[in-house]
């Protein structure tokens, strides 16, 4: 059985004129997508999007990539990692997904300005 949480993902917020909410992407499949109105319900949905879509291929006798990500994480003070991991299993998924997901709440939360020479 394929685990899911190893294929990397994209989520970014949806405009209000597209329904707001998330959208979540997978680089590996690029037909592969789905929305929620949070982050943890576009996840959901999201792996339940590539759950279907691993079944398609394997029903239609088509290969199964291997999820495209290293597993390597960005070098981080040990502290700082540790508490990652803790965090993460408190919350049931790899670091890659709680990482992404908190990326993408903080980018969600700031405005970002471009800088003026």
């Amino acid at each position: 059985m394929v685990d899911l949480s190893q294929y990397p993902f994209e989520i970014r917020p949806l405009s209000e004129e597209d329904g707001g909410g998330f959208l979540i992407t997978f680089p590996d499949f690029l037909e592969c997508l789905s929305d929620g109105e949070t982050i943890d319900e576009a996840i959901r949905n999201g792996l339940d999007a590539l759950r279907e879509t691993l079944a398609a291929l394997e029903s239609a006798g088509h290969p199964v990539p291997e999820p495209s990500s290293s597993g390597k994480f960005i070098p981080l003070p040990k502290s700082l990692y540790t508490r990652l991991i803790r965090y993460a299993k408190q919350e049931g998924v790899n670091i890659n997904t709680l990482v992404t997901t908190l990326i993408t709440e903080s980018l969600g939360k700031r405005k970002l300005h471009p800088t003026h020479p």
